[in-house]
């Protein structure tokens, strides 16, 4: 179900800028978490994170539906076309498997974040350090202005 966007929170610092689902929950590793029935979970990866990865190539789990999986533990590696990354479980419990259909078009990950581009599906609880949505703007507010501090350092060092 697509997310409707008057129940989103709009983020923008320099030059990144999205709209947050104000009903999910968010995980520190830039994943986030909505709850579809009760304990069952589908997560999927932020804008941030993918904007990171840049353009998807492929996404694969390295655990096997049914497996007992726990929060911050890698579960599987997507490739993108800045960078390769681990994936990891936002939620300990059951790993119901992956949505098919990023399997066959990566690219759902990214163009479709918050709906069709969900990565896979927990049944079980959120990890202990998943945030509301206000959390998880502050904590973007931080990363960026981390990354942005970086750059300012590399730019003064040439």
């Amino acid at each position: 179900m697509p997310v409707d966007p008057q129940n989103t929170t709009y983020f923008r610092q320099a030059r990144f800028t999205t709209r947050l689902p104000n009903e999910f929950l968010y995980a520190p590793s830039h994943y986030w978490l909505r709850e579809v029935e009760p304990g069952l979970f589908r997560i999927g990866m932020t804008r941030f994170a993918s904007r990171m990865l840049g353009d998807f190539v492929e996404i694969s789990f390295s655990c096997e539906e049914s497996a007992a999986v726990n929060s911050g533990e890698a579960i599987g590696e997507i490739e993108g076309f800045k960078a390769i990354a681990e994936v990891y479980c936002a939620a300990s419990g059951t790993f119901l498997g992956a949505n098919p259909e990023i399997l066959s078009d990566p690219d759902l990950v990214d163009s479709d974040p918050y709906d069709r581009g969900w990565m896979y599906a927990i049944r079980g609880r959120p990890g202990e350090d998943v945030m509301d949505v206000e959390g998880y703007v502050n904590l973007l507010n931080s990363t960026i202005d981390r990354m942005l501090h970086e750059e300012s350092q590399e730019k003064d060092k040439c």
